[in-house]
Order: structure tokens, then sequence, then C-alpha cells
């Protein structure tokens, strides 16, 4: 499952990646794991109404409807947070989750576990460099992090690289042009234009998921 030459260790049942022989890769998380405990609360009463205008609960059925006939498929998520997936993601599925941050990830181990995933497992990595092997996944979800991330051509070349021939992207992403509150959110925000040629211009085939739920555009994009 793992690229050749890399190596994890399984701690409290979070996988890191070991460098230099004896030490856990380390990334810096946006929020900070000291926070981690506040982080649904925060994403329900304030980044949802406030920052994109929209409703988590909605958020959930269009994502629920979208995967509901995805079933013991492998499925990698970009980004898991603290394991929101478990509302929308049917848990029959081979779930694998990653994060920089390993208190999200705590959660969401916690979470998956309550909803009754057999097999999922959780690795503390970025989306940019991913540990596993090619020709991998059959799924890939992307849920409210792609603005965070540095170099998303470089992410959706890693999707392309571990995902299998026909597999698909499910990207939520807040956009400017939905954008109707006066706030601020944070990342790189990108239209759905832009999103849609560097997609096409990494070999991804665009396809808009019809849905109104505030800044947020909902997307699948499919691996050639």
């Amino acid at each position: 499952m793992l690229k050749h030459g890399i190596e994890v260790i399984n701690k409290s049942g979070l996988h890191y990646i070991v460098e230099n022989g004896d030490k856990f890769l380390k990334f810096k998380p946006w929020l900070g794991d000291a926070f981690s405990f506040l982080y649904d609360f925060i994403m329900k009463n304030s980044i949802f109404p406030k920052k994109f205008g929209g409703d988590i609960n909605q958020h959930y059925e269009i994502l629920s409807k979208e995967l509901k006939d995805i079933h013991e498929k492998r499925v990698l998520e970009l980004a898991s947070g603290s394991g929101s997936a478990v509302n929308f993601l049917p848990n029959d599925n081979h779930y694998t989750g990653t994060d920089i941050s390993p208190g999200l990830l705590k959660k969401a181990l916690n979470n998956f576990s309550n909803a009754g995933f057999k097999k999922a497992s959780f690795y503390v990595t970025n989306a940019n460099d991913l540990p596993f092997d090619d020709n991998l996944f059959d799924i890939v979800l992307c849920i409210l992090s792609l603005n965070f991330f540095d170099d998303i051509n470089n992410v959706f070349q890693e999707v392309k690289r571990v995902a299998a021939p026909a597999a698909v992207l499910i990207c939520s992403v807040p956009v400017p042009e939905r954008k109707k509150v006066q706030s601020t959110i944070r990342g790189n925000l990108y239209s759905e234009e832009e999103l849609e040629r560097m997609c096409r211009e990494t070999g991804l085939v665009y396809e808009a998921i019809p849905s109104e739920n505030g800044a947020l555009l909902y997307y699948r994009a499919i691996i050639q």
C-alpha cells in the first residue's frame, strides 16, 4: 500500500511517517492541535453560518446523496479533519484518512470507530506528497480543504497518481463567486472556472454537482 522506501510507525492508532531513521515527520496544523477539541464546534457554529453562509446539515445531505451508492470501495480522504465523512460515507468502505494534525486524526479515529467502520486507517501526512502506492484508490475525497493547499496542481497530480483508473475525486470548496456574506474565508479561493481549468490541465474530467449551499461549490472529477 505504501510507496517503496516509506517507513511508518503506528502509535495510538495513527500512522506516522518516519524520517532520518527515528523521527516522525511533523507538520504545522493551521488551527493547532491544542484547539482540535473545538474543531467541530467551530465548523458548525462559526464557519458554516458566518463564513460560508451555508448549512452544515445540507452539506452532509449533498454529499450523502453523491456517495450513497459507494460501497466496499477503497476511499482516500485528503485532510480528514475530525472525521466528518462518517456523516455521508457508507461504513462498509475501506477508508484511509490523512491530515497534518494528529489531534484531529485522533478525533477522526474515534468517530470512525463509533460509526462502525471496520476498515479505517489514518496517516499523519500532507496532500502534496502522499506516502501511498500508485493506482490504489477508487474514490478520493477533498472536503473543505482544497483552499488550504499551497499547490493545488501538485495535489491534483498526487491524486491522479494514487487513484485507480476511472476513479473519482469528490470535492467541496468555497468559491468567491458564491460568497454572499461579508466575511473572510481563510486560504486561497479559486473560482469554479479556475478549478475546472486546473482539473483539465491535470487530466481530470470536471463535472459540477448541482447544489446550493452558501459559498460552497461541490464537484466531481474523473481520473482518466
